[in-house]
């Protein structure tokens, strides 16, 4: 494939993003992608085999997305504009750095208003329970989110655009949905989501680390890779610990510790040492980290695909 077809929509989907985010009132493929999660999930989550049954509408759910996107991607490649305008909308799809950054800002401007409001303001970005959180556990949990975020959000579906095309970031949001729906360690969810789970640990096991070392990259704090290989590998998850890390090395500050989930306290390690207080101002330094890692990985993608296809045009 001719690079300049991955790469024009990569920017113009980056762009857009960059300019809009997610607009609320416009339709977005991940709500469908919810529902339908939604209705297998009533259906198949009943009586015994539940680990199959999950397994079997995570496999059905991730390989449709993934034939269906390839598909029309084949289908409108003889029509460059329409293929260009197709690819481009399903890349600014698949970004969520606009909207991840805004409402991290938006939190710190309700806790500005009092505690409640930062309180439930929060609730829409984390799973923990949020009531009886003080202003420093909101801002660190603004700040763990932003970070693991970056990766789930941003970094891994551009890693499987530049791999697979607009089929791969639609069939990563697929796997990411399916496990930010079914993927809990609970009664109802453990043995139906455990694989949708497994996927989503396996599907951003690198994008996760990609993401850590660029934070690192784009501040200067590349002495710090010990320090996130150190901390990164002791949060529960395979991944979401090596961005928080990271953000930890970059901020001097501590991530971590216990919290509450659906009723239940989760005794998570503690990420770094420094338990100092967060400040107002350090939203900006986050939003900054997540707009220069994203810009910076975007012109990765460019110049790997330039550089292997002048690499094919002279062998």
């Amino acid at each position: 494939m001719e690079y300049t077809l991955i790469l024009i929509p990569l920017v113009i989907g980056y762009l857009l993003d960059l300019l809009f985010g997610d607009p609320r009132w416009l339709p977005h493929p991940i709500r469908l992608f919810g529902n339908t999660i939604s209705r297998g999930e009533k259906i198949l989550n009943i009586g015994t085999l539940r680990f199959c049954k999950g397994m079997f509408l995570t496999i059905l759910l991730v390989s449709s997305v993934l034939f269906s996107f390839y598909t029309l991607q084949q289908l409108t490649l003889p029509y460059p504009m329409i293929y260009y305008i197709f690819t481009s909308l399903f890349v600014f799809y698949a970004l969520a750095n606009k909207s991840l950054i805004d409402e991290g800002k938006a939190v710190f401007e309700a806790l500005a208003k009092g505690l409640e409001h930062g309180r439930k303001r929060v609730s829409w970005i984390v799973g923990r329970e949020t009531d009886q959180l003080n202003e420093q556990q909101i801002k660190t949990a603004v700040f763990e989110t932003m970070s693991e975020n970056l990766s789930d959000g941003v970094i891994a579906p551009l890693f499987y655009y530049a791999l697979l095309g607009v089929s791969g970031a639609m069939g990563y949001k697929m796997i990411n949905t399916l496990d930010s729906m079914i993927g809990y360690k609970n009664e109802r969810y453990l043995n139906f989501g455990k694989f949708a789970a497994k996927l989503d640990d396996v599907a951003n096991y690198i994008p996760s680390r990609i993401t850590a070392l660029l934070m690192l990259v784009v501040t200067g704090k590349l002495h710090k890779i010990p320090f996130v290989l150190h901390y990164g590998k002791q949060h529960s998850s395979p991944n979401a610990g090596y961005p928080e890390a990271a953000l930890a090395a970059i901020l001097d500050c501590k991530f971590g510790g216990p919290n509450y989930y659906h009723g239940q306290l989760v005794d998570k390690p503690y990420i770094g040492t420094n338990n100092r207080t967060l400040q107002d101002y350090e939203i900006k330094t986050v939003a900054g980290i997540n707009q220069k890692v994203t810009f910076v990985f975007v012109l990765l993608i460019g110049t790997v695909y330039v550089l292997l296809s002048q690499s094919f045009l002279y062998t």
